[in-house]
């Protein structure tokens, strides 16, 4: 499959479940989470919903034709799917009593793979001024 067909695909995707979790932790999560935990789940949501506009932003403006594109757009879709859906188990999970430690790390792992792909746009932008 072509990767601007994945990126507008999955940019939709995340948008969809974006609503579907932010609705079902407003709802259904906000009598077993905590504060703190339901605050946590919501900066998933918001993180998952900001990147799936992104997604959707380079999936009708890019072509996808470089490697430096594609690298963008792959550390995008993977840190969104890392960075919320840890933060989305590490809530549920602690609410329930469950400890999921080896999650701990894929967090910040994803973060990492978001910050990557604004960094390869921002250079993206500055390779196309020179």
């Amino acid at each position: 499959m072509e990767t601007i067909l994945i990126v507008q695909l999955l940019g939709a995707l995340f948008g969809l479940l974006a609503v579907v979790f932010g609705a079902f932790g407003a709802h259904a999560l906000k009598k077993s989470l905590s504060e703190a935990q339901l605050k946590s789940f919501e900066t998933g949501v918001k993180y998952q919903m900001y990147h799936a506009i992104l997604l959707l932003v380079l999936g009708f403006n890019l072509g996808f034709t470089t490697a430096l594109e594609k690298n963008m757009a792959y550390c995008i879709i993977i840190g969104t799917f890392l960075f919320s859906f840890s933060i989305y188990a590490l809530s549920i999970g602690a609410s329930k009593g469950k400890s999921l430690k080896i999650l701990g790390p894929v967090t910040p792992l994803g973060g990492l793979l978001l910050l990557i792909g604004w960094g390869l746009l921002f250079y993206s932008f500055i390779a196309n001024m020179v």
